[in-house]
């Protein structure tokens, strides 16, 4: 989750359900264990999944959606990127960058010429909004853009496709997804430097390099705990706050881009986002697995609550350290949750399960009588975050540890159980998604603890982690 780092200042936007993106609009901060891959055999892989599903239906099925949702607006131009929810959310067309940088991602994964194909023309787009932005030409990205039309709660139309009628980026204005976040652009990057390593086309590399540069220009701070700052809001005032998880996920661009260029500043880049991280350390966790706390409001202080599961997922991913990999059995054990038809608020189908985590140690404490936003359902103590249960399935599948292929094997095959049977009747720019395409962000309502919620709509940022759980693809490898 790249929009939030312990706090969250600013009002919701009125009307929908909000997504895990933080509002970073011109108004500030706002609310926001499976078989080795070659070593088992058929009929394990296959066992993952019930109803009658072969773990490669239930991945086809996964690409399907996000083929959808990429795919969504057909009148509307060939360079598009992909709706991250299904219409029922009530976002309408919003791509946020990161989901977009996800589904680049996960289409690579597949290997084939169909999926390298959507990549680069995701990717294309990404350094289409780079360069057509409206105001700024510094290498920037959004942190959503628009790519369809739709009438807002107001009355009011927004008509453009992804490319508006002047040739400017249609960005996301009318939810102020008008910001530049550190972890959005970190992740933009890490996505272009898979394209150019994937295709050995110079132009990913350039917007991969320029998002960097951005970021050194924009986000780096002498402040005691160092690392990098959160962004810029939708007027370009810089934001004070610093996250564990993007600090994170530029320990990964950083890296990446050192190898890929061979300029040793990106190492020492690099070197200093992972002095931040691991100044967040904890190691006196509970059963002795230590944690990562989310980060710092003001530089000098550590926020040390709530505790986000991404932090402890992605720092493993990227670390490659078994000094800090404990922290998978935090979040393991910590955020641990069960969902079913008779927990409090939960909209499980009757007879129904779901095993997984959930997004913070918040969550887990959230107010069950109170909605989680004006607008929204009440939250499920118990309800799923299925795109944090796959991130830390992929984790667990790159430790290798004892039990971990077993622990990872079951987050997965919950996955696939919710993309067949939650989320049924939803569509992506009104039209019918495949059936049962997608994973849904939530198995029920959750609050995360730091001013949005997840619900149970379809989710191309859940489908795509899902995917790279499946794959084995690590993409903060450096």
């Amino acid at each position: 989750m790249n929009g939030r780092i312990g706090r969250s200042d600013g009002e919701d936007a009125p009307g929908p359900a909000l997504s895990r993106r933080t509002l970073i609009g011109a108004a500030g901060l706002g609310a926001v264990a499976l078989t080795v891959a070659g070593s088992g055999t058929a009929d394990a892989a296959n066992s993952r999944t019930g109803y009658g599903s072969s773990v490669a239906a239930a991945e086809r099925r996964a690409h399907s959606f996000l083929a959808a949702a990429m795919d969504a607006y057909p009148d509307h131009g060939d360079i598009r990127l992909t709706q991250s929810y299904t219409d029922q959310a009530g976002l309408f067309s919003t791509a946020f960058t990161y989901d977009n940088a996800l589904a680049v991602l996960a289409h690579l994964a597949t290997r084939t010429e169909a999926g390298r194909r959507r990549a680069v023309a995701l990717g294309d787009a990404l350094l289409y909004a780079q360069s057509h932005d409206p105001v700024y030409d510094d290498g920037r990205l959004r942190q959503a853009y628009n790519v369809g039309p739709y009438v807002f709660f107001d009355g009011v139309a927004q008509p453009d496709g992804f490319v508006r009628a002047d040739g400017t980026a249609n960005v996301g204005t009318q939810f102020g997804f008008t910001g530049t976040a550190v972890g959005d652009m970190a992740w933009a990057g890490i996505a272009l430097a898979a394209l150019a390593r994937r295709t050995g086309k110079r132009r990913f590399l350039d917007g991969a390099v320029r998002i960097g540069t951005w970021i050194q220009l924009n986000a780096g701070t002498e402040q005691p705990l160092g690392g990098y700052k959160f962004g810029v809001d939708g007027g370009n005032a810089k934001l004070p706050f610093s996250s564990t998880e993007h600090n994170t996920d530029l320990v990964a661009l950083f890296g990446q881009l050192a190898l890929l260029t061979g300029d040793p500043v990106w190492r020492q880049r690099r070197a200093v986002a992972r002095a931040f991280v691991e100044k967040m350390w904890e190691p006196a966790g509970t059963a002795g697995a230590g944690f990562f706390y989310t980060g710092t409001n003001d530089g000098v202080t550590v926020n040390k609550s709530p505790i986000p599961e991404d932090t402890q997922t992605w720092t493993h991913l990227a670390l490659n350290s078994r000094k800090y990999s404990r922290s998978l059995d935090w979040a393991a054990t910590e955020l641990a949750v069960l969902d079913r038809a008779d927990r409090t608020n939960s909209t499980v189908p009757a007879g129904q399960s779901y095993e997984g985590v959930t997004f913070s140690s918040a969550s887990l404490l959230a107010n069950e009588a109170a909605p989680i936003a004006e607008f929204q359902p009440k939250p499920d103590r118990n309800g799923v975050w299925f795109e944090g249960t796959a991130h830390l399935a992929l984790a667990l599948r790159d430790r290798a540890g004892h039990g971990d292929e077993a622990r990872a094997h079951r987050l997965i095959a919950s996955v696939e159980r919710a993309q067949e049977l939650l989320g049924t009747g939803q569509t992506v720019g009104t039209r019918a998604l495949p059936e049962r395409a997608g994973v849904v962000s939530a198995s029920s309502p959750l609050d995360t603890g730091f001013g949005f919620g997840y619900y149970p709509y379809r989710h191309t940022g859940a489908t795509a982690w899902y995917l790279l759980a499946a794959t084995r693809t690590n993409p903060l490898h450096a």
